[in-house]
C-alpha cells in the first residue's frame, strides 16, 4: 500500500500549479494598501481629537470598543470552538457495520482536509460577528461600570432607578450574547458529533450517543437552560418599560399574574437544567425531554394564557379601578422623566372683547412683540446683506436677544456664511485655499421695521458696523462651511484667503487674510498630507505646492456634527444658533442626555416629536433629533463652538442628572462647570427648542394628573397644525421665541411658547378652539456662572373646556375670510406681487389671547424678497389690519390699546433709511421710490374704504362722498406708480358706488 502511494506522492508536486510571483506581489500590495488606508482613517481621527484637546475621549472610546469586541469574540468563539474540538477529540473509532455508516465514513474522509480549517474558521467568523455586535454597545458597558444612583426607587420592585437605566441594559446584553453563544455551541456539537460518529442512528430504531456526546450535549443544554432562566428572570424588570398595556410599565395583570409566573418558570427552568446534568450522567433523556415540554407548557399557560384570561374576565370589566394605581405610576414617572413634574398650571378665562386701554398692564410685552418672521426674512437678508454671491444665509434665521444701551431687544440674527457651491471658479485652489470662511453676523430688531418694510438692522455690512461691540467676524466653522479648507502660513507670507470684498479703487477688489488660530490638524509634513489625501480622496492635498509647514486642515466644521463626534453620548439640538459673545461669534448648542429604561415612563419618538413645519421647510437649517425612542431626557449640557477656531466648550448645566454624572466619570475633564460661563454667554443661553417640543408633545396628555381623568381621555389635547402652510401638509406649528409676561409673572421674560387645541374625536373630528397655552422661561440671566432662578420654569394656561377662544387655525381662517382684510390684500396682490403670511404668534395679554401675524409682500423676479407691509391682529372675534402693529392694536382695543408697539411711528420716520445701519446699500428696484409710492397709495386706498364703510354705517353721506373722492385719488396714484393696475383700479372705482345702497340696506335691515 505504501509502495503504490509513493509514486503518486512524488508526482503531486509536479502537477501542482505554480503560483505567479507577480500575482503574489499584487495581492500583497493590495493587502498592504487596504491596511494603510484603514490606518490613515484611524490616524486622522487621532490627529483630530488631539488637536481639539480630547485625546482621552478617543482613547476611552476605542479602548472600550476594542475590549467589548474581544469580549464578544471570546464569548462566542470559545464555546463554539470547544464544542467542535471536544466532538472531534472524543469521536468513536469503530468499523462501519451498515451501508449508511460506510457512506458516512466516506463523507468524513472527504471533509477531513477541511476539518482543521473549519474548526478554526467557523468559531472565528461567528466570534467576529458577535464582537461587532458587542462593540456597538460600548456605551452600555461604560454606563454600567460607571453608573450613578438616581436616589429614588421604582414603585414595583423597590430598586434604585439606576438599576433599570444603567445595570439592566448591560445584563441584558451579556445574557443575549451568552444565550446565542450557547445555542451556537449546541448546534455545533450536534453537527460535529453526527459527522464524527458520536451520534448515529440505531440499527433498528432510535439514536445512539456515545458517552462523550451524552456528557457534552447534556452539560451544554443544562447551561443554556440556566442562562435562559436568568434571562427570563431579568425580563421581569423589562416589564417596567413594556408597552402593550393600558400605559407603558407594569399593569394589574403583570403585577398579579405575569410577574409571579415568570419567577416560577425561571426557578422551574433551573430544576430542568439539573435534570439535564443528571441525564448527562445517567443517559436517560426521556425525563429531561418530558420536563422540558412540561416547562414550555407551564410557561405558555402561566405567562400567556392565564394573564390573558385575567385581563378579559377580571380587569376589562373594571379596568379603571383595577389599573388606577398603575396609570398613576405612569403619569408620575413620565412627568419626572421628561422634567415637567413641577409645571405651574393656571386656570385662565380669557376675555374675548378688547376694550380701550386693555394693554396698559402689558405695555412692555406689547412693545416687544416680534414682527420679523425668521422663516421668511432670509431672502430679505440675502438681498440686502449678502454682498457677494459666495456668501449665504440659512433658510431659517435665529431669534435671540441683545442688550443695547441697557435695553433688551428681541433680535433676528444670522451669520453671513460662505456658500462654497456659489464660487464662480470651482478650482481646487479656490475651494480649498482661497474661499475658506464667512464674514460677520447680520442682526435686525425683531419688533421694528423701516417704512418700506425692510428690517431695521442693528448690525450689518462688511466690515461689520452697527450697535454690537467689536468682535472677531471671521466664520471658519459654520452650518454651510466647505468639507475641508487648508489654512495657515508662515509669518510674513502673502495672505491668500479671501477675507471680504473691497471697494478700494487702488486695491484688487478684495481683502485677504491668513488664519491665525489653532483650528485643525497640521498638514505641514508629507505623511500627514498623504493621510488626508487618502481620507478625502483628493490627491491635490499631497501634490499642491500651496501647502506649507504651517498649514492646517479644517474639517468636521458643522457645529452640531462637531459636538456629536466629540461627545457621542449626547443628543444635540437640531438648531444651533450664533451669538456674539465676549468679542467672538459662538455657536450655542444644547446637549441632551437620554435613557430608554426609566421605569414606568412613556417612551417618546424623538424625531416625530421634534418635527414641525420649520424642520420640513428648512431642513438644512433646523434638523430633528435622531429617530430614537427614549423615556428620559435632560438638557444637561450647554455647548459653544467658536466660529473662528472651532474650539468646543461644554458646560454642566443640569447638576443633578445621574446620566450626565455617569458620563463625567467616563470622560473626566471633558465637561466644565457652569460656573465658568461668562455673564455675556449666560445672557444668550435660551431654553432649548427640541426639549420644549418633546415636553409639549407629552403634555397633550400628561397635563392630566389624575388617573381617573387620564383613563377617560376626555381632556386630551393636540398640537395645532401650522396655519401658514398648506392645509394638506398637516405639519405642526413650531414653538416661538418671544419676550412675554405670562399671567401671574412679575415681569416679561424671553420665553418659548406653544398652544394647544382639543384632541381629535374617535371620528377624526377636532375643534380648533384654544384649550391651553404653554410657555417656558428661556432667560438664563446675565451673571457669570449663575442661572436665573426662573429659567426653565414651565407655565401652562388651562382654558375652560367650554371656551370659544379661536385656536391658531380659526384665527387664520378669520383673517382669511374678513371682507375688509381681503379687499386690502387683493390690492396688495395687484400685478405679480404675492402676499405671504408670517408666523402667527399667540400672546396671553390684555386679559385674553392676542394673535399677531405680520403680512409680507413679495414682487415677482429672481431678486425679489418679502417686505413687511401690514400687520394682522385678532382679539376674540375682533380683527385689526394696519400698516403697523401699533395701529392694528388700537383698532381692536377701542381706538387706544393703552400700549405702544415697537413699530409705532414707522410711517413718519422719513425716507426709510433712518435708523438702518445698511445705509440703503444693495437695494434693487424692489425697494425704490416707485414701490414706496405704490405702497403709500394702497394704504391710503384702504383707509378711504374703511372711512367709506364707517360713514355708511353712520348714515353720513357727505363724509361718504369725501371718502370716495379720496379712494379715487388713491387709486389714480397707485396706477401712476404701477400702470399695470389701470384696469383693476377702474374696476374698483366703478364698483364702489354700487355697493352703497346694498350696504345701507343691509345695515338698516339690522
Amino acid at each position: 500500500m505504501s509502495t503504490s502511494s509513493s509514486p503518486t506522492s512524488a508526482r503531486m508536486p509536479a502537477n501542482r500549479p505554480r503560483r505567479s510571483p507577480l500575482l503574489l506581489t499584487l495581492v500583497s500590495v493590495a493587502i498592504l494598501l487596504i491596511a494603510f488606508i484603514s490606518f490613515t482613517q484611524v490616524y486622522t481621527e487621532v490627529l483630530w481629537f488631539r488637536q481639539i484637546d480630547a485625546s482621552e475621549v478617543f482613547r476611552t472610546m476605542w479602548l472600550t470598543r476594542g475590549l467589548t469586541f474581544i469580549g464578544g469574540f471570546i464569548l462566542m468563539a470559545v464555546p463554539v470552538w470547544l464544542s467542535l474540538h471536544l466532538a472531534y477529540r472524543h469521536r468513536p473509532v469503530y468499523a462501519p457495520t451498515t451501508p449508511r455508516q460506510e457512506n458516512l465514513d466516506r463523507y468524513r474522509e472527504a471533509i477531513e482536509p477541511l476539518r482543521r480549517v473549519a474548526t478554526l474558521a467557523i468559531p472565528a467568523v461567528m466570534g467576529v460577528l458577535a464582537g461587532i455586535t458587542a462593540s456597538a454597545n460600548w456605551n452600555t458597558i461604560l454606563e454600567w461600570i460607571n453608573s450613578t444612583s438616581f436616589g429614588s426607587t421604582d414603585p414595583q420592585f423597590g430598586l434604585d432607578k439606576s438599576f433599570f437605566v444603567f445595570v439592566l441594559p448591560g445584563l441584558r446584553l451579556i445574557g443575549n450574547q451568552l444565550g446565542m453563544a450557547l445555542l451556537m455551541a449546541l448546534i455545533a456539537a450536534l453537527v460535529a458529533h453526527y459527522l464524527f460518529g458520536g451520534i448515529r442512528p440505531g440499527e433498528q430504531k432510535g439514536i445512539i450517543l456515545t458517552k462523550a456526546a451524552q456528557w457534552q450535549l447534556g452539560i451544554t443544554v443544562a447551561v443554556l437552560v440556566i442562562v435562559q432562566a436568568g434571562r427570563l428572570w431579568l425580563s421581569r424588570y423589562d416589564r417596567m418599560t413594556a408597552a402593550g398595556g393600558i400605559v407603558p410599565g407594569v399593569t394589574y395583570v403583570d403585577d398579579h399574574a405575569a410577574l409571579p409566573a415568570m419567577a416560577i418558570v425561571a426557578i422551574a427552568a433551573v430544576l430542568v437544567a439539573l435534570l439535564f446534568v443528571y441525564t448527562a450522567w445517567k443517559g436517560n433523556w426521556r425525563i429531561s425531554i418530558i420536563a422540558t415540554l412540561t416547562l414550555i407548557v407551564l410557561g405558555g399557560v402561566s405567562i400567556i394564557a392565564y394573564p390573558a384570561l385575567l385581563q378579559q374576565f377580571q380587569v376589562n370589566p373594571s379596568q379603571q379601578s383595577k389599573e388606577s394605581d398603575y396609570i398613576q405610576h405612569n403619569i408620575d414617572a413620565t412627568r419626572d422623566a421628561f422634567d415637567f413634574d413641577d409645571i405651574e398650571v393656571t386656570p385662565y378665562e380669557p376675555s374675548t372683547t378688547g376694550k380701550k386701554g386693555d394693554l396698559r398692564k402689558d405695555a412692555e410685552t406689547a412693545a416687544s412683540i416680534r414682527l420679523l418672521d425668521p422663516n421668511l426674512v432670509s431672502d430679505t437678508f440675502r438681498q440686502l446683506q449678502q454682498v457677494r454671491p459666495y456668501y449665504s444665509f440659512p433658510q431659517k434665521l435665529d431669534v435671540d436677544r441683545y442688550n443695547i444701551d441697557g435695553d433688551m431687544r428681541d433680535t433676528v440674527i444670522s451669520v453671513r456664511e460662505l456658500a462654497p457651491s456659489s464660487v464662480n471658479n470651482q478650482s481646487w485652489f479656490n475651494r480649498a485655499i482661497v474661499y475658506t470662511h464667512g464674514f460677520g453676523v447680520v442682526a435686525a430688531n425683531g419688533n421694528q421695521r423701516n417704512p418700506d418694510g425692510e428690517p431695521l438692522f442693528m448690525e450689518s455690512d462688511i466690515p461689520p458696523k452697527g450697535e454690537f461691540p467689536e468682535y472677531e467676524p471671521r466664520v471658519y466653522f459654520g452650518e454651510s462651511s466647505p468639507d475641508y479648507s487648508i489654512v495657515g502660513a508662515p509669518k510674513g507670507a502673502t495672505p491668500r484667503e479671501l477675507d471680504y470684498p473691497s471697494d478700494e479703487k487702488s486695491g484688487s477688489g478684495q481683502v485677504n487674510n491668513t488664519f491665525a488660530g489653532d483650528g485643525g490638524p497640521s498638514v505641514g509634513n508629507v505623511f500627514n498630507r498623504l493621510a488626508y489625501a487618502l481620507k478625502f480622496q483628493d490627491e491635490q492635498i499631497l501634490l499642491s505646492d500651496a501647502l506649507n509647514e504651517e498649514s492646517q486642515i479644517l474639517y468636521d466644521r458643522h457645529p452640531r456634527e462637531r459636538v456629536e463626534k466629540l461627545a457621542p453620548f449626547l443628543k444635540v439640538d437640531g438648531d444651533p444658533y450664533p451669538a456674539v459673545v465676549d468679542g467672538k461669534i459662538k455657536w450655542i448648542l444644547d446637549g441632551y442626555t437620554t435613557a430608554e429604561d426609566y421605569p414606568y415612563s412613556t417612551p417618546q419618538p424623538l424625531q416625530q416629536a421634534t418635527e414641525d413645519s420649520t424642520t420640513a421647510s428648512a431642513p438644512n437649517a433646523v434638523a430633528t433629533l435622531p429617530d430614537d425612542e427614549v423615556n428620559y431626557i435632560r438638557n444637561s449640557v450647554k455647548i459653544t463652538v467658536d466660529a473662528y477656531d472651532g474650539s468646543v466648550d461644554m458646560y454642566q448645566w443640569d447638576k443633578e442628572d445621574p446620566v450626565l454624572k455617569t458620563w463625567m466619570k467616563v470622560f473626566p475633564g471633558l465637561i466644565k462647570s457652569s460656573s465658568e460661563m461668562s455673564g455675556d454667554l449666560m445672557s444668550h443661553v435660551r431654553y432649548p427648542e427640541d426639549m420644549f417640543k418633546v415636553q409639549r408633545d407629552l403634555l397633550t396628555k400628561y397635563h392630566v394628573t389624575s388617573a381617573s381623568e387620564f383613563y377617560s381621555g376626555q381632556d386630551f389635547w393636540t398640537l395645532p397644525t401650522d396655519p401658514t402652510t398648506k392645509a394638506s401638509s398637516g405639519l405642526t406649528q413650531p414653538p416661538f421665541y418671544m419676550t412675554l409676561q405670562m399671567p401671574g409673572q412679575q415681569a416679561p421674560s424671553f420665553s418659548l411658547t406653544s398652544s394647544y387645541i382639543p384632541a381629535r374625536s374617535s371620528e377624526g373630528q377636532s375643534r380648533n378652539n384654544l384649550t391651553g397655552f404653554l410657555a417656558a422661561d428661556a432667560d438664563a440671566g446675565n451673571k457669570k456662572g449663575q442661572t436665573a432662578e426662573s429659567y426653565g420654569k414651565l407655565r401652562l394656561l388651562q382654558l375652560p373646556r367650554n371656551t370659544t377662544v379661536p385656536g391658531p387655525g380659526q384665527a387664520q381662517n378669520n383673517f382669511n375670510t374678513a371682507p375688509d382684510v381681503q379687499r386690502s390684500l387683493n390690492l396688495l396682490r395687484q400685478g405679480e406681487s404675492e402676499v405671504e403670511n408670517g408666523n402667527l404668534l399667540t400672546l396671553p395679554i390684555g386679559g385674553g389671547l392676542l394673535y399677531v401675524q405680520p403680512v409680507y409682500v413679495r414682487s415677482a423676479g429672481e431678486t425679489s424678497y418679502p417686505l413687511l407691509q401690514h400687520v394682522l391682529v385678532a382679539f376674540g372675534e375682533d380683527i385689526g389690519f394696519a400698516p403697523t402693529l401699533d395701529e392694528a392694536l388700537d383698532q381692536v382695543f377701542g381706538g387706544d390699546s393703552g400700549a405702544t408697539a415697537g413699530d409705532a411711528g414707522t410711517e413718519d420716520s422719513g425716507d426709510g433709511e433712518s435708523g438702518s445701519t445698511s445705509g440703503g446699500k444693495d437695494k434693487d428696484s424692489k425697494s425704490g421710490s416707485p414701490d414706496k409710492a405704490l405702497n403709500d397709495a394702497l394704504q391710503e386706498a384702504k383707509k378711504a374704504m374703511e372711512d367709506s364703510d364707517a360713514a355708511l354705517k353712520e348714515g353720513d353721506f357727505a363724509e361718504y362722498g369725501k371718502a370716495q373722492d379720496r379712494l379715487k385719488n388713491a387709486l389714480e396714484d397707485a396706477v401712476a406708480a404701477d400702470p399695470s393696475l389701470a384696469e383693476d383700479a377702474a374696476g374698483n372705482e366703478s364698483s364702489a358706488p354700487s355697493s352703497a345702497p346694498a350696504d345701507e340696506g343691509s345695515d338698516s335691515g339690522k
